[in-house]
């Protein structure tokens, strides 16, 4: 995880995707999906059905790697309103334990809006914290520090001919987007009219490895 600073902040971000935010000991993660491959499913296309596990299994080694004493879910948690019916006796078993472990908060998005309480964890439309609006959606409008999800942001660049897609951030001094968390999420193009209206004017694509932080501008 390689740290960088936002709105005055020190955060630490995710070759994964997760946000780490060390003064609070919080993890954000955005746009888990969990059941996608069941919904599918329902709706006759059938997908391995394994993203729910695979997802709770990298959620458990972010919690465990950071020390997480908190965790914030930037929406669209599960695929739909009914998604939290459909997980498995194991999921479940093992989402509770998370939600029991650490301070947990469900910010709900417009997938998961029909959210209950059985998994525990405190459902929120959103949460304000330390200056920072943590919401699904990014509001244009917004004048305070921002983090959101909504749009899996990815980055796209031709290498040798091939073209590379990684997970990114987008971030402007006061709107940051995460990528998607979940194991079976696609990604929208970081440069897409739709992000660049939602973070208004020069924004950057944060891309994190291992050792570091790569920056690539973004066109208005």
């Amino acid at each position: 995880m390689v740290p960088f600073s936002f709105a005055g902040h020190a955060l630490v971000a995710g070759a994964d995707g997760a946000l780490f935010w060390p003064q609070r000991r919080a993890l954000l993660v955005a746009d888990l999906h969990f059941e996608k491959a069941s919904w599918f499913a329902v709706h006759g296309q059938m997908l391995p059905p394994y993203d729910s596990l695979a997802t709770l299994a990298a959620l458990e080694a972010a919690v465990a790697r950071t020390g997480a004493v908190a965790l914030y879910c930037l929406g669209d948690s599960f695929h739909d309103a009914a998604g939290s019916t459909r997980l498995c006796d194991e999921a479940r078993a093992r989402l509770r334990a998370l939600t029991a472990r650490v301070d947990w908060h469900w910010v709900t998005g417009n997938h998961d809006a029909g959210l209950g309480d059985a998994l525990g964890g405190r459902i929120v439309a959103e949460a304000r914290v330390d200056g920072l609006v943590l919401r699904h959606e990014a509001e244009p409008g917004e004048a305070q520090p921002e983090l959101s999800g909504h749009f899996h942001p990815k980055f796209r660049v031709t290498v040798r001919g091939r073209s590379v897609a990684r997970r990114c951030f987008v971030a402007t001094p006061t709107k940051l987007i995460l990528p998607a968390f979940g194991a079976l999420t696609g990604g929208l193009d970081a440069r897409h009219p739709e992000i660049c209206r939602a973070v208004g004017g020069q924004a950057e694509a944060l891309v994190a490895l291992e050792d570091r932080l790569l920056r690539f501008p973004l066109a208005a």
